[in-house]
């Protein structure tokens, strides 16, 4: 068994439905050529460094699979018949592998995957909760600087009152 590395760039028009069947497709594929698919990787939408099939834009995604040159073959003449894809490479990351190894780069690439998603979801919680908290302490320091106000204010009226209040001192010269 080999490990190889599929890049390919699907027409930017489709719509994300049609997307998901065509990486179903693939998918689908790999199994029934007995390989094992290791990372599916969308890297999205990008600018094309050339027109292709009169486009500029173009939707990638790197595959990460264990199996042989005949699902290879298999794949690229999918993806020759299919009118989204429009362009296609495939190179060889290692020569021999286990069956085992690719198994179990499987499992830690599902388990890093699980990981990056909950740390994902925990990163997007923190933010609101440090909001709510720089709210609150923005609410606590505006009244704090309120009650200084009040203070200043009244320590200046009492000083003021103290001026007019008391008679002035006549020097004598």
């Amino acid at each position: 068994m080999r490990k190889y590395e599929t890049v390919f760039i699907s027409d930017s028009d489709m719509s994300d439905q049609a997307r998901e069947e065509l990486l179903e497709r693939v998918r689908s594929i790999i199994e029934r050529e007995n390989g094992i698919l290791l990372n599916v990787d969308e890297w999205g939408l990008k600018k094309l460094s050339y027109e292709i099939k009169k486009k500029l834009r173009g939707y990638y995604v790197c595959l990460t699979y264990g199996g042989t040159g005949a699902l290879v073959t298999e794949l690229e003449r999918n993806f020759r018949l299919s009118d989204f894809i429009m362009k296609f490479m495939t190179i060889l990351i290692t020569e021999h592998v286990t069956e085992e190894s690719l198994r179990q780069e499987a499992e830690e690439a599902k388990a890093a995957a699980q990981q990056a998603e909950e740390s994902a979801t925990k990163a997007e919680a923190v933010p609101q909760e440090a909001e709510v908290k720089k709210d609150q302490g923005d609410a606590e320091e505006t009244s704090d600087k309120a009650e200084e106000n009040a203070d200043d204010q009244d320590d200046a009226q009492e000083t003021e009152s103290k001026k007019t209040s008391e008679p002035a001192e006549e020097s004598k010269e």
